[in-house]
Formats: structure tokens, C-alpha cells, sequence
């Protein structure tokens, strides 16, 4: 499949690039500069015939005329903006048509971009509110929390997806292996650069097709994920969703799929008992094992420890500020809530090991720590995935008595964090109060609060202990 405005701009920069006008060109393969001006510009669909002739004009193989790749970020923004100026949320703003000519910056095209990738997301997000989605989700953790997060009706579609194509479960799934996963449930792969930027993938179920992008492939961990999660929402007979209720279960479950073929049951519990047996249970061993993300190993950890090894467990992803993301427990380490029980968009204590991780020397390997709370001590290993924006955390806990099971569980680092109480760790002291608030305003980054609870705090998503404790330092060595 040829896309247009992909194939005009590679032949524009090839044509440039040998220093030819269009009338030149034009000269060399039979055709007027108009319709290579057209050509260019996306509105002509090349013929086979011309595309050859362009290659052995412009002296490059046809091949790198019909790469799917822009030929430069310029070009790349120059796509974006005309298939953005097709989308109808673009045009219903009523702005007239832009053409991106030479003289308008790359910095100028780059925000209009941004911009319009923001306004399809609001759209996207419009049917339900901030709060409205925490109370589905703590509804739906609450259930994952009583199956122990093991969906054995899952595992068996998945177990039967997997044996279909042979996969013995060792390592990662083959493109070879993957092509047949989709051929099993009726679908073909197809990479194409025109997937809108709001999605991962379109799937079109009259004609058994899966279009994800041009750019990503099977040697891609998060490819692969999209791909079976696609497939999984067919695997599993998912509806069209009817509420954001049923949307949400649905994510939930295709993420479980596809968890459950690139980790299948049958080889990873084996592996696990045999780590726990030696006292070495380690998600990173998980993770190079499936060749997996360190937090899909995390969740996939969660769904097999309790069914299969006896562990009660708890996964949360937070950021540098301890603003969670993701979480769940079956073994009541005390996650703030909110007051419908949501812990999404809750700050973590700053004693736990979650946090405690970006600032440790140990911030780009795995942070061991146990932590005594309120409701018991807990071990944990942290990762900091600082590939991520905003980096994030991903952590695996237990309950202290379960660590010795574990890699990492002779750890010495140790933390006591009485939070909820106020005292623990968010309560600014009097003397820091007297001294600095009124005084003090940080600029906020805008990652921070996206899911911060309002209004928790003065200014959402910042810790202001943590600001004031900053002033106080700075002050202090000032005066050394």
C-alpha cells in the first residue's frame, strides 16, 4: 500500500537532493512539472510504470521511493499537518487551510501538531469525568483483588491461542509466530503510517484487518502488546463496549490476554516455582526470560502469585512525584483512597520504597526496601523505567513474612511510614511554616497533577514539605 503523501515527499527530497527542477524531472520520465507538482504534494497516485521511471531518474532504488518512513522530521511534520487538516475535528474548527511552505519554522508546525494530537484527545476523553473513571476503577480492582487477579477462563483462551501456533512459551513470540496468532483469529497485520495519532491500532473486522503503524514492528515489546491486545478483545468475544464501565473491563481483560500469551501459564509457573523454590523470585528474571517490559513482568507476576505460588502481592506504577498511575493489592498494603476509594492519582508516602527509588544509588538497577506501615511491613523491588516520560516506578511488593522467597530480600534499606496520618511524611513542621510559607511558589509541571485528586492540596500535585525542605537546604548553604 502506497501512501500518497509519504511518496511525494520522498520523491521531492531524492529530486532535490540531485539538484533537479520539476521541468527537468518532468523532462526525464515523460510527465508535465504540473502533475509532478501534484505528485509531490500528495494528490496524484503513482503508476507502477512511473515509479520506476522516478527511480532510474533520480538514481535511487524503487525501494527508497516507497519507504513508509518520511524522509526527514520536516517532512514527517508536513504529513502530520495535511492529514490533520482531513480529520473532521479539524475541520469543524473552521480555520482555513494551511499549507506548510518553506517559510513557516519547524517549531511552528511542530505546535500545531501538538495541539491538534491534544484536541483529539480531549475528544476522545469527553464522555466521562476524572472522578467518574476512578470510581469504575476501583470498582474493578476490587473484584481483581477477590480473584487474586488470576482470570483462569483467560488463561485458557490464551493457553489455547498459544498451542494453535505452537509457541513453546521460551523467549519471544516470532514474527512468524505472531503472523500466525493473527491468521488464527481471522486477521491480517498491516502497517500503514496513516493510523491516526489518537490510537494504537484500527481494527477492521468485515475484512479481518489490523492496521497499527507504519513504524512499529515485531522486535518491539510494545508492538507485540498492541497487537495481542487487539486481538485479545476478539479472542474474548468483546462487544462493542456500552459505557466507559464496560470499556475499561475490556482494556483490562485484552491486557490480560495478551499478558497471558507473551507469558503463558504453562511455562512461566514452572519457572516461578523453581525460582521460589531456590529462593530467587525475581520479576526481572521474568522479564528477560518473555522478553516482556519490566511492568508487563510485574503484572503477570501479580496474576500467577497467588494462584500458583501462595504469595499475596501488591503492583503500583507512580512518578518521580509519587502520583500513581497504576496500582493493586491483595495483601492490604495501605494505598491512599480517595473518598469513592480510588487510588489513582493519590501521592505515595514519601518513606516507601516506590519513591524512595529515584533518589537511591541504586536508581537504574533494582531498589530493594521494607517498609513498616500501618498495616504491617512490606518488601518491595522497584524499577525505574527512565526510558518513560514522565519516568516511572514500577514496583512488586510482599508482605514481610513472604520476602524470603525473593532476590533482594536481605536488603538493609528500611523505612517506617505512617501515612495516612498527616504527620508521617505531608504535615509541614511549625518551624519550616513560620519560616517559609508566603514565601514560597513553585512552578508546577504539568505532568505532575494530570491525576492528582483535587483539591488535596494548595497547589495540586506538589508536595510542599518537600519544596520547603529544598528552601531550608538551599538557604542552609548559603550561609556556609
Amino acid at each position: 500500500m502506497i501512501d500518497p503523501l509519504v511518496f511525494g515527499h520522498r520523491v521531492r527530497h531524492y529530486r532535490k537532493r540531485a539538484g533537479l527542477t520539476l521541468d527537468d524531472l518532468g523532462a526525464r520520465v515523460g510527465r508535465p512539472a504540473p502533475y509532478l507538482s501534484l505528485l509531490e504534494n500528495g494528490k496524484k497516485e503513482p503508476k507502477l510504470g512511473l515509479i520506476n521511471d522516478l527511480s532510474s531518474a533520480l538514481g535511487v532504488e524503487v525501494t527508497d521511493l516507497l519507504s513508509a518512513d518520511a524522509p526527514s522530521r520536516r517532512a514527517e511534520l508536513e504529513v502530520a499537518i495535511e492529514r490533520a487538516q482531513r480529520d473532521q475535528a479539524y475541520r469543524a474548527l473552521g480555520v482555513p487551510y494551511l499549507k506548510p511552505s518553506t517559510r513557516i519554522p519547524d517549531v511552528a508546525l511542530e505546535h500545531i501538531v501538538t495541539l491538534y494530537e491534544e484536541l483529539r484527545g480531549r475528544d476522545a476523553a469527553a464522555p466521562f469525568t476524572r472522578d467518574e473513571a476512578r470510581a469504575v476503577n476501583a470498582q474493578l480492582r476490587a473484584e481483581m483483588t477477590e480473584r487474586g487477579n488470576y482470570f483462569s477462563d483467560i488463561e485458557k483462551i490464551a493457553a489455547a491461542a498459544v498451542d494453535a501456533v505452537g509457541f513453546s512459551g521460551q523467549g519471544a513470540l516470532s514474527k512468524g509466530e505472531m503472523n500466525a496468532l493473527a491468521d488464527h483469529f481471522g486477521f491480517k497485520v498491516i502497517r500503514t503510517p496513516d493510523v491516526p495519532a489518537s490510537v494504537r491500532s484500527v481494527t477492521d473486522t468485515r475484512n479481518g484487518k489490523i492496521f497499527v503503524h507504519a513504524r512499529d514492528s515485531y522486535d518491539s515489546k510494545q508492538a507485540r502488546s498492541v497487537i495481542l491486545q487487539t486481538l485479545g478483545h476478539h479472542a474474548l468475544g468483546h462487544p462493542e463496549p456500552s459505557d466507559f464501565g464496560e470499556f475499561l473491563r475490556q482494556r483490562v481483560e485484552a491486557n490480560y490476554f495478551a499478558g497471558a500469551v507473551l507469558v503463558p501459564e504453562k511455562a512461566a509457573v514452572p519457572f516461578l516455582l523453581d525460582a521460589k523454590d531456590d529462593r530467587n523470585l525475581s520479576v526481572e528474571d521474568l522479564k528477560d526470560r518473555f522478553f516482556v517490559s519490566y511492568e508487563m513482568a510485574g503484572h503477570r507476576f501479580t496474576n500467577l502469585a497467588t494462584e500458583h505460588l501462595g504469595l499475596t502481592t501488591h503492583f503500583v506504577r507512580s512518578d518521580d512525584q509519587g502520583i500513581i498511575w497504576k496500582a493493586w493489592e491483595n495483601n492490604a498494603v495501605p494505598f491512599p483512597k480517595n473518598s469513592a476509594g480510588a487510588i489513582e492519582g493519590q501521592r505515595l508516602c514519601r518513606e516507601w520504597g516506590t519513591r524512595q527509588a529515584f533518589s537511591s544509588s541504586s536508581r537504574y538497577t533494582i531498589h530493594y526496601q521494607y517498609t513498616d506501615t500501618t498495616t504491617g511491613t512490606f518488601w518491595c523491588a522497584t524499577f525505574v523505567e527512565t526510558a518513560r516520560e514522565p519516568a516511572s516506578a514500577i514496583t512488586v511488593g510482599v508482605r514481610f513474612e513472604d520476602a524470603k522467597w525473593f532476590r533482594g530480600w536481605n536488603t538493609e534499606r528500611r523505612s517506617v511510614s505512617g501515612c495516612p496520618d498527616g504527620d508521617c511524611c505531608r504535615r509541614i513542621s511549625d518551624e519550616m511554616a513560620e519560616q517559609w510559607l508566603g514565601f514560597a511558589r513553585p512552578s508546577v509541571r504539568p505532568n505532575s497533577h494530570m491525576l492528582a485528586a483535587m483539591p488535596v492540596e494548595t497547589i495540586p500535585g506538589v508536595d510542599m514539605v518537600e519544596i520547603l525542605e529544598f528552601l531550608t537546604e538551599q538557604e542552609h548553604e548559603a550561609f556556609q
